[in-house]
């Protein structure tokens, strides 16, 4: 009988087949998303630009006091019934702070004991920067609207929303000098208050730096091209005007009398944080919220445009973890000296600070309070 011989199979044995198949399913887990992260990213018109390198220098201005625990010392007032409290000014005659809230009222704090709050006008939209003019009215910068005037009646009136053909996106910071003259900031032309972050991650100068004169009712553009431009404060002698730029952690001043009217030049720079609102105490001081402190993430997102693009991108689908942290507020002398910082890590999203009597009083774009503390048992614990 002849052997007959069976020829090699050819086929795949079920094993290969599933392990072939694995194999594929782990490539696909892996190399999809970063295909599609790729096109996404290729294919998203949203185009970061690189910011001057003295905005991600790792150098900060000499801070000769810093307490960094402010959060254990810090009373809560007004706690629960002031949303978002982001700047404020003080009438020394009633004793009452006015602040902005993010539900569109300006509200009035009455320091005297016992501490109260009440609605005083409601503005709508979300004010930012407070200032009282000569006449006592009060100036709002309302981030949509623009620059509004509330009589002491409260009522509400729009003085100007653009200037040089342009709208203001984020009407900001604020400050009125003793002719009347109105000087603030709209942070950017192109992102509104709620896209502000954007602002930021485009790194594109689209802030300016105006004034208001109520007697011609003229709108004048006094700086361009500003990197988010923030708070704003006048100097006591009223011959220049301090301004925030907070991606480029300084604050310019502008001439406005004398022989260098019209002329910038540097007030203070390399601050360990992004500063929002400043405000002068009439002792001396000007005081800078910080926002947060100059930390490695916010070094290398101001660094690389493609992180900042990446992180624009992935915000439209996830909710970003929070990375700010160590805010405060820092008080600078006359001639744009640091004094002190007063901060703590648990502290995010402050928005300024202002000094009355003996007490620092806090601002927040986050906290639900005007947080509280005493300088001077603060320094005698410190010391």
């Amino acid at each position: 009988m002849a052997n007959s011989t069976n020829p090699p199979s050819t086929s795949s044995s079920p094993n290969t087949k599933s392990q072939n198949s694995s194999w594929l399913g782990l490539l696909l887990i892996i190399f999809l998303p970063i295909f599609i992260s790729f096109l996404l990213y290729q294919l998203n018109e949203f185009d970061s630009a690189p910011i001057p390198d003295s905005a991600f220098s790792w150098a900060t201005v000499a801070v000769p006091k810093h307490y960094n625990h402010v959060f254990d010392v810090t009373e809560r007032i007004g706690d629960g019934l002031l949303s978002g409290p982001e700047d404020f000014t003080y009438d020394s005659e009633s004793g009452v702070i006015y602040t902005s809230c993010s539900d569109g009222w300006i509200k009035r704090v009455t320091l005297k004991e016992p501490v109260s709050v009440d609605n005083w006008t409601y503005v709508g939209g979300r004010p930012l920067g407070l200032a009282f003019g000569p006449d006592k009215d009060l100036i709002v910068a309302e981030a949509d609207k623009g620059l509004l005037k509330v009589t002491k009646d409260g009522m509400v009136k729009l003085l100007t929303d653009k200037a040089e053909g342009l709208e203001f996106r984020l009407t900001d910071g604020v400050d009125v000098a003793q002719n009347g003259v109105i000087y603030f900031t709209d942070a950017s032309y192109k992102y509104n208050f709620a896209q502000h972050m954007l602002d930021f991650l485009e790194g594109r100068p689209y802030g300016r730096f105006m004034s208001y004169d109520p007697s011609t009712k003229k709108t004048q553009v006094l700086v361009r091209d500003l990197y988010f431009a923030n708070g704003v404060a006048l100097s006591p002698e009223q011959d220049f005007v301090v301004f925030c730029e907070s991606v480029m952690r300084r604050c310019r001043k502008y001439y406005i009398e004398g022989k260098k009217k019209g002329m910038v030049d540097s007030f203070v720079d390399s601050l360990p944080g992004y500063p929002d609102n400043i405000r002068y105490d009439g002792e001396g001081k000007y005081w800078i919220g910080l926002a947060t402190a100059r930390t490695t993430f916010w070094h290398l997102l101001l660094r690389y445009p493609s992180m900042r693009k990446s992180i624009a991108i992935m915000s439209k689908f996830v909710k970003l973890p929070h990375m700010q942290r160590d805010a405060g507020v820092i008080a600078v002398n006359l001639n744009g000296e640091v004094v002190a910082l007063y901060s703590d890590p648990s502290l995010a999203k402050i928005t300024g600070g202002i000094k009355i009597d003996d007490h620092l009083y806090i601002g927040s774009l986050a906290a639900s309070y005007i947080g509280r503390v005493n300088l001077t048992h603060l320094v005698s614990k410190a010391a």
